[in-house]
């Protein structure tokens, strides 16, 4: 089986974001990035599955900019075989690469596609579900564990009143969480092998998408500071101020 990884470039997740001093979004001069916390635990997934011997190669495909070369020779280090760059400088939207990814899954014909179930920069959480739909394969989401046997996938996902358990047919689509695994560190010897791994730059274009962007960003600001909380000398004044905020009647 062929497992397909998309992976993306973020700021690291130790970094705080800095809001650009005109508002028109956040500041990524000289800023670390990294790749998505989410995309490293579906790339670490895609290998545990190969070192099982249920997959046998693995395609890691990143959608920006030159520079997520480095998140994609990260996943060749990590254990991934070959990697496809989709390059654009526009700021592509959760629908845009989805329609994207469709085109290389139409291309690559993966038994199955693991992503992160969303990026720390936007929080969209919609790509998974979207290419799902377009491709009119199954789904898994959120997913805290994954086996496969034979054709079926079986995805147990993290859901608000605790665990839901899926089987899905291949060829499908899982998204990770948080808890279903911890990614390996790549090792040097595998740094340095990453380098001559096969890496295939295309463009949106390649794959007929237009990446222009629907939403438009009218101001970026800091969130509000949090306010000092107040303290109350019993009960009684504390219900007090619940039934002011209407807490409480």
């Amino acid at each position: 089986m062929k497992v397909l990884v998309p992976v993306k470039r973020v700021i690291d997740y130790n970094v705080k974001p800095r809001v650009k001093m005109d508002g028109t979004g956040v500041d990524l001069a000289n800023v670390k990035m990294s790749m998505n916390p989410f995309d490293e635990i579906a790339v670490e997934e895609a290998i545990r599955l190969k070192e099982k011997g249920t997959v046998t190669e693995i395609v890691a495909v990143s959608i920006g900019v030159q520079k997520c070369q480095e998140t994609l020779r990260t996943a060749l280090a990590m254990g991934a075989d070959r990697a496809i760059l989709v390059l654009t400088e526009d700021e592509v939207e959760p629908l845009a690469v989805a329609k994207i990814l469709k085109g290389v899954v139409d291309e690559e014909q993966p038994g199955l596609v693991i992503l992160g179930k969303q990026a720390i920069d936007d929080d969209s959480n919609q790509t998974g579900q979207m290419l799902a739909a377009l491709t009119g394969r199954p789904q898994g989401t959120f997913a805290s564990k994954v086996e496969v046997s034979g054709d079926m996938v079986t995805v147990t996902r993290e859901v608000d009143g605790g665990l839901e358990t899926v089987s899905l047919k291949t060829p499908a689509i899982v998204t990770t969480d948080l808890r279903l695994n911890e990614p390996r560190y790549a090792s040097l010897p595998n740094i340095m092998k990453a380098k001559s791994k096969p890496l295939a730059n295309k463009t949106p274009a390649d794959y007929g998408v237009d990446t222009a962007p629907r939403l438009k960003t009218l101001k970026v600001e800091e969130p509000a500071k949090r306010q000092a909380g107040v303290k109350v000398a019993d009960v009684d004044e504390l219900v007090g101020k619940l039934k002011v905020l209407g807490v409480v009647e």
